[in-house]
């Protein structure tokens, strides 16, 4: 959005999140709020576009965040969310290490993506595309990234070594995920949705 001309507001309740931010991002460009997104100190009608990733899993009772969303959303403006979606190994794993109490993300939830649309709808949007993509890098390389961590073995979270292999296996990726049955398969599924 930046590159584009758009004026760029990053919202977090942590103020170490927005200083891990200044540090990777480029803080002269984007405006770091801290502020909850639940209560954003924002008027109604400011934004053309909200975007969220890795946040609408966490809040048990969703309705407050998507009423907030709306509130700042101007009219025609759109909704970005993206989240885990159900039918996928990452679930599995990430429930079976809830109940163990070891889980990093804390509590959490997933959607299909026709619970997403319905969600949203009820909350005052209109559903315009859907869209989803598998972790890259991939959900095994970051569960061994992991375990070497706790061994004090540290790998790139992104390494920048890829092979031809893992080039054709992206490609294949972005091939497949123009079907909408293999939306069924990524980790993440996400819905653009209208303000109406």
């Amino acid at each position: 959005m930046q590159e584009l001309g758009g004026n760029v507001f990053l919202l977090d309740y942590s103020e170490q999140s927005l200083r891990m931010i200044r540090t990777l991002a480029n803080a002269d460009t984007a405006r770091m709020i801290l502020g909850d997104a639940i209560d954003c100190p924002f008027r109604d009608g400011t934004f053309d576009v909200v975007f969220h990733q890795g946040l609408l899993e966490h809040f048990p009772v969703p309705g407050p965040l998507l009423r907030e969303n709306n509130r700042v959303l101007k009219r025609g403006g759109f909704l970005i969310v993206d989240v885990p979606q159900t039918f996928h190994f990452y679930t599995l794993m990430k429930h079976l290490l809830m109940s163990f109490g070891v889980w990093f993300g804390g509590w959490e939830r997933q959607f299909t993506l026709d619970s997403l649309r319905n969600l949203l709808t009820v909350m005052g949007f209109e559903p315009v595309r859907e869209y989803g993509d598998w972790s890259r890098p991939g959900i095994v390389y970051k569960i061994i990234r992991q375990l070497l961590l706790r061994l004090g073995i540290c790998l790139p979270m992104y390494p920048k070594y890829v092979s031809r292999l893992t080039e054709a296996y992206y490609r294949l990726q972005n091939r497949l995920r123009r079907k909408k049955i293999f939306l069924y398969t990524v980790l993440s599924i996400g819905v653009i949705a209208r303000k109406v």
